[in-house]
């Protein structure tokens, strides 16, 4: 079992993108679910989670790493949608309830590993648990809750738990499991309650015998360099390059500038800079 609270992680998110309350819960969701699959791998590997459904929201990208570095973004990140009954945000309507769930793992080998399950909800979590059931045959239960007021994300964690085949007494524990989330109730609240990442597991585990095996923290942070905006940069043709001069304000001098899609970090580059033959 996996639990993680990501509040400070949310809404660093939030801020960056500028995210409606809706986008800020779907983003939330997907980075929360991307953390959870992140403390599965080692080294440097690393995983991405693809949520493309046939909302408004056009699809949601967020990756995660062994070491509790996680980052992401929504494609329409200014999606605004009625509230649902019990004024609850309408994410699976802002993802679409048509589309796939994407898993790629990047392990280091020649080539990254993608399983892919078609959306049940768009809701995510209950999206991630089809996914280990059908595409690598691992019953597994996922919450994910993100809590957003007028200032910004008050809430946000998740839980992941899976039974794993050779376990002692399966189908009891599972069921136990199985009972034990539904009377969680909403994790959000949980943790907005001032409920810890080892309460939840807790919570989730009563009645089955579990010992914390080790906890690190997780955080908004992005991969992007200037350097390697550079490599990319330079390896465009020269006509393209052309289409990205732009001029800053107050100023004469032509820009080559490129934002990164998950952090909004822009670089800056003098077209001579990007010379081949510097």
């Amino acid at each position: 079992m996996l639990a993680v609270r990501t509040s400070r992680t949310v809404e660093e998110a939030r801020l960056r993108h500028e995210t409606t309350p809706v986008a800020t819960a779907a983003l939330g969701r997907a980075l929360t679910a991307a953390a959870l699959l992140g403390a599965l791998l080692k080294g440097k590997e690393t995983v991405t989670l693809r949520i493309i459904g046939d909302g408004p929201l056009g699809g949601v990208i967020a990756d995660a790493d062994a070491e509790g570095n996680v980052r992401g973004y929504v494609k329409n990140p200014r999606v605004d949608l009625p509230l649902k009954e019990a004024s609850k945000l309408d994410v699976g309507a802002a993802i679409g309830r048509r589309g796939f769930l994407h898993v790629t793992r990047d392990l280091g080998l020649k080539e990254p590993y993608t399983g892919s399950c078609p959306l049940v909800s768009g809701e995510i979590a209950e999206d991630l648990a089809r996914y280990f059931a059908h595409s690598e045959q691992i019953p597994s239960a996922c919450a994910l809750g993100v809590r957003v007021n007028r200032e910004g994300v008050v809430a946000a964690g998740g839980l992941l738990v899976q039974v794993l085949p050779g376990t002692e007494d399966l189908e009891d524990k599972a069921r136990m499991l199985e009972e034990n989330l539904k009377g969680l109730g909403a994790v959000s609240s949980l943790i907005e309650e001032g409920a810890s990442p080892e309460d939840l597991v807790a919570m989730a585990t009563r009645g089955v015998p579990t010992r914390i095996l080790g906890a690190q923290e997780v955080r908004f942070r992005c991969r992007c360099s200037r350097e390697r905006i550079e490599e990319v940069l330079v390896s465009l043709p020269p006509e393209q390059l052309a289409e990205l001069l732009s001029t800053r304000e107050g100023s004469s001098e032509s820009l080559i500038e490129a934002c990164c899609h998950f952090c909004r970090e822009r670089y800056r580059f003098r077209p001579e800079e990007l010379a081949r033959d510097k």
